[in-house]
């Protein structure tokens, strides 16, 4: 027998959990996970800062939102998922002015240079500085959001892979794992296999295209100071962070994947060390270990968020990219209120916001 909810969410990432706990007593809810751990594929492996002038308009005012709701949600606790780490961007007076945006202000070389003294002057010469960014404590919030979820009644199932889902009558059945479900409306949260399980739902797929993205930590002669920024390079070639005593690094590279459990690559990383260490002073030396993720995108590299044109219940939580977490609180307030107001509400998106992410727009299929 199918155990039968209003809303069944496939992906346990920071998309996945953050719905749940917005959902959470409002309806009844079950999160299925394909491996055995929440958060196991892009989720655990991001870069933790929230940056409000990174990305397109739609982006950065839902950057805002989450900002907002995690510093209400912080208030109080003793372990804050916010910590205040500005971004600076660097690179020739074209480039930075073309992708400086929102919040973000054009610095002169000195004051760049006396945020991270450990550029050397020749790196760079032009910075721009958005002093709104925020590291995150990525795995606090997922902890938030999974017992905030829990607490209210969601099933969380995890190494339950969905291996067939069908519209049936007035709702869906699921097959994951060794459980079947039934729901009035599924959640495809399901990250770089998103377009997947649309195929396996009999959904059209929209095009979804994961990219890798590789990350290290790495052991340094020089040790950032406490406080400094997290910089990157304009022309989207790497960038780099205190990481405690060591530095977090990534090449930054945008390569088309397959969906998969991205592994690096052998020289990626060994490059971007010999790079750094020809543009800083920071001596970076052993690499202590290191990841790739996936970033799924739509063809506008705009999230999707809403209802199917064609399939009805069936709701697309895909193409965060690299917005995931920064996004994650504000796209799980406005899912939540789509899908409590139900696919046949009004006629048409709810707001400009809804309108922008929608799975209907025109920009979205490759």
């Amino acid at each position: 027998m199918a155990s039968t909810y209003d809303v069944v969410i496939v992906g346990g990432g920071i998309a996945g959990l953050s719905l749940a706990s917005a959902l959470a007593g409002k309806c009844t809810v079950a999160l299925v996970e394909a491996e055995q751990q929440l958060a196991y594929h892009t989720s655990s492996r991001s870069a933790r800062q929230l940056i409000p002038s990174y990305g397109p308009p739609v982006v950065r005012e839902l950057t805002v939102r989450t900002l907002e709701l995690i510093t209400a949600d912080d208030a109080g606790r003793t372990r804050p998922v916010l910590s205040p780490r500005s971004f600076l961007l660097i690179g020739d007076e074209e480039t930075v002015r073309a992708e400086a945006s929102g919040e973000m202000r054009l610095i002169n070389h000195e004051e760049a240079l006396g945020l991270c003294p450990a550029l050397k002057p020749e790196a760079f010469s032009a910075a721009g500085l958005d002093t709104g960014s925020f590291g995150c404590d990525a795995p606090e919030l997922l902890e938030r959001h999974r017992a905030r979820a829990e607490a209210a009644g969601v099933d969380i199932i995890t190494g339950a892979r969905v291996h067939s889902a069908q519209r049936l009558g007035s709702g869906w059945e699921i097959g994951a794992g060794q459980e079947g479900f039934s729901a009035g409306v599924l959640v495809n949260a399901a990250g770089a296999w998103a377009d997947e399980l649309a195929v396996l739902s009999g959904v059209e797929k929209i095009g979804l295209q994961p990219y890798r993205r590789t990350a290290a930590i790495a052991g340094v002669g020089h040790p950032l100071p406490e406080g400094s920024p997290m910089v990157a390079a304009a022309d989207d070639s790497f960038y780099f962070r205190r990481e405690g005593s060591d530095v977090l690094i990534s090449p930054s590279e945008h390569v088309p994947s397959a969906a998969e459990d991205a592994r690096p690559r052998p020289g990626d990383v060994e490059r971007l060390v010999a790079r750094l260490n020809t543009l800083t002073t920071l001596g970076i030396g052993p690499v202590r270990t290191a990841w790739t993720g996936l970033r799924t995108e739509a063809a506008d590299g705009v999230p999707v968020v809403g209802f199917d044109a064609e399939a009805r219940g069936f709701f697309w939580l895909a193409g965060q990219g690299g917005y995931g977490f920064q996004t994650s609180s504000g796209v799980a307030e406005l899912a939540a209120a789509l899908i409590l107001a139900g696919p046949g509400a009004g006629n048409g998106p709810v707001s400009r916001t809804a309108e922008a992410l929608a799975a209907t727009r025109w920009s979205i299929r490759r």
